[in-house]
């Protein structure tokens, strides 16, 4: 049975835009180095040193990252040195997702296509080191629909499994009608599509600037849970699987307890399987409270993820090995966490 980490990370680092154009090198990101000033704390307590400047706007570098891994494999410049991470800490298949696009970049669709479509052949090339064991989501470039279905068939066809979209996007929900085209193609490629904690709307990450997170990215994910389910995109787009990835599981009750008292009063009776009948997969984390979130949940829906490479309140490097050891849930249902819904969601057969 393979062991299944539905959320790990990677660090981009200047070889990551490696993979522009020479006619896109003007817009690659630039690291800058704090000397002056007041400092900022990262996650973990240490002085934020480094900065992107991303368009002209500038972001932490080195806000979010993690002590347990070594710099050389969290920014896959070691392959084999995060293989053998992998292998001590019983970890198979992990499933990566980016760090600079958990927040906004740019509102420039040249500038953003030339990103993703950077990251998405960095991914690429990295999967081509280790087939079976790493796998990707896509960065899509969402202001350049005409340009979706080229890149996310490069992407599929070079290792990728999901596309990862945030709780907003270009300051819309997931639910508008703009994104139907991108679902249209990720329903044809067989790409899960994988809202994860993060947005991508600078109105609302500039309002919550002091947020440490939980506004701005946890929250916006949750909401786009239920707006996809309040408005029936699921079941416009029944080929997809959905993986809301990174914001835990404990807020599954209150959001399906909300639902259905509001199709309740639209004459709808909302399904007792709600989230199995959409599609819809959630990553848990360890601190959740598993028993009371399975009553609501089932047991085909939840998967799990160190964050690895992260240091956020999602992360957890021995997540999967805890999450047996604890004994709270039944060892099925954690296989199923561990194995079967990972596999079903990502398509890993």
């Amino acid at each position: 049975m393979p062991i299944i980490d539905s959320d790990a990370h990677v660090i981009e680092t200047p070889e990551t835009w490696s993979y522009l154009s020479k006619a896109e090198r003007k817009f690659e990101p630039m690291i800058v180095t704090r000397k002056t000033g007041s400092e900022e704390q990262a996650l973990i307590g240490r002085a934020i040193r480094e900065y992107w400047v991303v368009d002209n706007y500038i972001m932490p570098k080195d806000l979010n990252v993690g002590p347990e891994a070594t710099p050389a494999a969290r920014e896959m410049r070691d392959i084999p040195g995060r293989l053998a991470h992998m292998d001590a800490l019983n970890i198979d298949i992990q499933v990566l997702y980016p760090t600079i696009f958990l927040r906004p970049c740019t509102t420039n669709p040249e500038v953003e296509y030339a990103l993703c479509r950077a990251y998405n052949r960095w991914l690429g090339d990295i999967w081509k080191q280790a087939p079976d064991r790493l796998r990707w989501v896509a960065v899509p470039p969402v202001l350049s629909m005409h340009k979706m279905a080229e890149e996310l068939e490069f992407a599929r066809d070079n290792g990728a499994v999901g596309v990862m979209l945030r709780g907003l996007e270009c300051d819309r929900m997931l639910s508008d009608p703009y994104f139907y085209p991108l679902y249209d193609i990720a329903s044809e490629l067989g790409l899960a599509v994988c809202p994860h904690s993060a947005t991508n709307s600078f109105l609302m990450y500039d309002l919550y600037h002091d947020d440490p997170g939980f506004n701005k990215f946890k929250l916006a994910t949750i909401g786009a849970a239920h707006s996809l389910m309040w408005h029936g995109i699921p079941e416009k787009f029944p080929k997809i699987n959905w993986g809301f990835v990174e914001v835990s599981a404990q807020w599954i009750p209150y959001l399906l307890n909300d639902l259905g008292i509001r199709l309740r009063r639209r004459g709808i009776d909302m399904p007792d399987d709600m989230l199995e009948k959409n599609n819809i997969f959630v990553a848990c984390q360890v601190t959740d409270d598993l028993d009371y979130v399975l009553r609501y949940s089932g047991e085909n829906t939840l998967v799990i993820g160190t964050d690895y490479g992260h240091a956020d309140t999602a992360t957890e490097i021995d997540a999967l090995r805890k999450i047996r050891d604890d004994g709270r849930i039944a060892p099925h249902v954690i296989d199923r966490i561990l194995d079967d819904n990972a596999c079903a969601l990502y398509g890993l057969g």
